[in-house]
């Protein structure tokens, strides 16, 4: 009886397997093939990964994004690219006259925005604070040094001290001249009676008192 039985099952399995291999072979080879673009659909996308997952075959999109592969009938391919979303497309039934399929994929932007990420060599913020304002630079000397001759009102006490230079030297020998042409036929005035240049005495006493 127990052998009856298990004959009945193993020709059930084979009749089975049989009308499997039988439906397989009645789907045909097809050549598909195309070109896989963006949304765009500018330039074509390269090494995009075209696969039939059941059957284990598959071709990757050369640089123009175009690709090519023989496939069964019915078979479900998966498109897929680094940055894109993932596509399936089933590769229909044609008819008689026809072995070769061809389509143009289009493939959308994939875009995944990350949390930001604030990286400190310090366990808190507090610390980083502090840190960066007990921070000495190796050539903090030099530093305030710059600071204190760049100063205004040292440059200013340091220009008071300073004899004439070429400049003031020649603008000086140039006003003596003028001067000197202004009054060559006229008697030499005395400076003490010169309302301009007890003026301009004045104004310079002002000057050195807010100093």
């Amino acid at each position: 009886m127990k052998l009856f039985i298990a004959t009945i099952l193993t020709t059930l399995i084979l009749i089975s397997a049989s009308e499997t291999c039988h439906a397989q072979t009645d789907n045909k080879v097809v050549q598909f093939s195309g070109i896989v673009v963006d949304q765009d659909a500018t330039i074509g996308i390269p090494g995009v990964h075209i696969y039939a997952p059941k059957s284990g075959r598959g071709t990757t999109t050369n640089p123009y994004g175009y690709f090519s592969m023989a496939v069964l009938e019915g078979d479900s391919l998966i498109v897929s690219a680094v940055s894109f979303e993932k596509q399936k497309i089933r590769v229909p039934r044609l008819s008689s006259d026809r072995d070769s399929y061809t389509v143009v994929i289009t493939l959308k932007q994939d875009t995944t925005y990350l949390e930001e990420l604030e990286v400190y060599p310090f366990p808190s913020e507090e610390m980083f604070k502090e840190a960066i304002l007990a921070l000495e630079l190796p050539n903090q000397y030099d530093i305030d040094n710059m600071r204190r001759n760049t100063n205004r009102s040292n440059i200013r006490n340091y220009s008071n001290g300073l004899s004439m230079g070429a400049e003031g030297n020649h603008q000086y020998y140039m006003a003596q001249q003028a001067s000197a042409y202004n009054h060559k036929f006229q008697p030499n005035s005395i400076s003490l009676l010169n309302p301009f240049a007890w003026n301009t005495f004045i104004k310079s006493l002002k000057k050195r008192e807010k100093e």
